[in-house]
């Protein structure tokens, strides 16, 4: 099989001019969101022919939505990714400074083509599996599916083609070629994707003889069949927490820090007094037990408390009260 190289130009409208909206939540279900954007990430060596394989996708994917009935599929769209369309020259990967940049770039388009109804073909390298790591983590956050094609073209297959490419620089016709030097260290330093590790599955591997890839099942990873949507659900870390008050953890240290001064002041008041009552603030008061706390264990009191309230979205005017309810609870125990 012959692999054909393919220029990719960026169109006058701009390739990347979508703007991400907002998921929406299942009506039926308050835990979980549905959502319609997909990425599929392409990997592979260089010159292995990961832009001939986005086509054949693309072009697959697209009649299938020109030819479905049902409306959540005709309204998908398909963005195609690479470094050709972000005008990222080859010479990137000469050096870590620039190839970081490169790569900065390549993850930015991704997140801004991500959107309700956008299948994103992300037709790059993307042979560092930290890289890798770092879209499924961004996918699965937004809850979003995602699969892994991995090119299968060997190394010297791909090396006669970067030689054949160099012969026909001048062609612009022809996908640019790499120097030599960068495209053996390319090679080198490539980490293959293993469908044994969750940020690289479902991975379906593409061998050069085949013509083309499992469509079906590709196309299942992504949108889900019989009607079905495809569902994701979020890890707890990935989960975005909502907005807090400003100032909120600065307030929740303060505040239980000087609960913990007013007992501490009272209790040096009132040497070897147990049961007493500390009022701390408008209408608080901290109800001691017969054998008065000491600091060491007020200050586990207060650690425990604020490990549990750092996350959520109290009001800052609660936060003293809540302390101070917290400290009677534990003293009655």
């Amino acid at each position: 099989m012959t692999i054909p190289h393919f220029s990719d130009k960026p169109n006058n409208a701009g390739a990347y001019s979508r703007i991400p909206t907002r998921a929406r939540r299942h009506p039926e279900d308050p835990l979980t969101r549905l959502y319609y954007e997909q990425l599929l990430l392409l990997s592979g060596y260089p010159k292995s022919g990961k832009t001939y394989r986005s086509k054949q996708l693309i072009d697959n994917f697209e009649k299938r939505i020109e030819e479905s009935t049902e409306p959540r599929i005709k309204r998908l769209k398909l963005q195609h990714i690479n470094d050709d369309l972000l005008a990222l020259d080859r010479n990137v990967y000469a050096t870590a400074r620039a190839e970081k940049d490169a790569r900065a770039t390549f993850d930015s388009a991704i997140k801004r083509a991500l959107n309700r109804d956008t299948i994103v073909v992300a037709d790059g390298m993307n042979y560092i599996k930290g890289f890798r790591y770092q879209l499924y983590c961004e996918a699965k956050g937004a809850q979003t599916p995602n699969c892994v094609v991995q090119i299968g073209t060997q190394p010297d297959q791909c090396r006669k083609f970067n030689e054949t490419a160099l012969e026909q620089s001048a062609d612009a016709t022809t996908s640019p070629p790499y120097d030599p030097a960068v495209f053996d260290n390319l090679i080198f330093r490539y980490e293959e994707p293993n469908g044994m590790n969750r940020w690289d599955a479902p991975l379906f591997a593409v061998p050069f003889e085949d013509e083309a890839p499992d469509y079906d099942a590709i196309w299942d990873a992504l949108v889900g069949s019989d009607g079905k949507t495809k569902v994701v659900r979020p890890n707890a870390a990935t989960v975005q927490r909502p907005a807090t008050e400003q100032d909120y953890l600065y307030e929740l240290d303060k505040s239980t820090s000087d609960v913990i001064a007013a007992i501490t002041a009272w209790t040096a008041d009132h040497p070897g007094e147990g049961g007493g009552t500390v009022t701390v603030g408008d209408d608080l008061e901290v109800d001691l037990p017969t054998n008065p706390p000491s600091l060491p264990q007020l200050q586990r009191l207060r650690r425990q408390f604020i490990q549990l309230n750092r996350q959520h979205n109290l009001s800052k005017a609660r936060v003293k009260g809540l302390f101070v309810g917290h400290l009677n609870d534990a003293f009655e125990q």
